[in-house]
């Protein structure tokens, strides 16, 4: 057991976040997401939620600073109601962890954030169960103080 590490981040998890560098991006998927079809790396995290996840991470990694938009969510589909009322908690999430707020997130078409997906360096599979509550985020640099 560590001190300052977020108990729902298991150790598998814990050690992917280690490895990442500065741009590497991390998928954290929702129960529809084809995690195991994308992913180079998939962690599992079925009995917990994509909001949970995400806070406990971005305690643990910063989001980079060198692009306008490290945090990408699945634009909806042509036809959908556009109603996604998870992407609120995404905002006030990242605005916690991130001075840019809501405005670090950016909107990829559907196909485009699959083909992301097979780029980040692993993809994180949950339980949840709202539409379009998929996301990724890219790690930025550590360095000063918070390096310690």
């Amino acid at each position: 057991m560590l001190k300052g590490i977020p108990a729902i981040i298991p150790p598998e998890l814990l050690k992917v976040l280690a490895e990442m560098g500065h741009g590497d991006e991390l998928c954290i998927g929702d129960g529809n997401f084809p995690g195991e079809t994308m992913g180079k790396r998939v962690v599992r995290m079925d009995g917990h939620g994509v909001p949970e996840i995400l806070d406990a991470v971005l305690k643990l990694i910063p989001l980079d600073t060198f692009v306008d938009q490290p945090v990408s969510l699945m634009q909806v589909v042509p036809g959908y109601d556009g109603n996604v009322p998870i992407w609120d908690q995404y905002r006030a999430i990242v605005s916690r962890h991130d001075p840019r707020g809501a405005g670090a997130i950016e909107f990829v078409e559907r196909f485009a954030y699959y083909e992301r997906a097979k780029l980040c360096y692993c993809v994180v599979m949950t339980g949840e169960k709202a539409v379009y509550a998929n996301v990724i985020v890219k790690k930025g640099v550590v360095v000063g103080i918070d390096a310690v």
